[in-house]
């Protein structure tokens, strides 16, 4: 019986060795996996959001009382978002001042305590 639980044993080593090898063959040139260094180190992670592509939008309605901005925008690309005309929240109130209904802006917006908030504007050419 001791035999029989050693031989498992090995063959359940070999398959993991054999898969993880496999699986990495997969990734191929270019899908390293993150590098490791120092005692504790961590996965690098992704870039962090500021460095997102700006989204181009147009305002439909600015709500000073409220704090938001009412967008037709395109794809969010940092948010995973489709097009659409929705309503976010500023991060910085004077925002409110540069637009009005009918620009054509440039923005960037982000999930900021479960709420969509556009963090970067700046007005686009017609």
């Amino acid at each position: 019986m001791k035999s029989f639980k050693t031989t498992l044993f090995a063959l359940t080593v070999f398959a993991c060795a054999a898969t993880a090898a496999h699986a990495a063959d997969q990734m191929g040139e270019g899908h390293a996996m993150p590098q490791m260094s120092g005692d504790h180190a961590m996965p690098q992670m992704a870039q962090p959001m500021a460095s997102a592509p700006l989204s181009e939008g147009v305002v439909r309605k600015v709500n000073k009382s409220a704090g938001k901005l009412t967008i037709k925008h395109g794809p969010l690309l940092n948010l995973d978002m489709m097009p659409m005309t929705m309503v976010f929240r500023v991060k910085d109130p004077a925002m409110l001042d540069q637009v009005k209904a009918g620009d054509n802006i440039r923005f960037l917006a982000e999930s900021i305590n479960g709420a969509l908030t556009v963090v970067t504007l700046e007005k686009a050419a017609p």
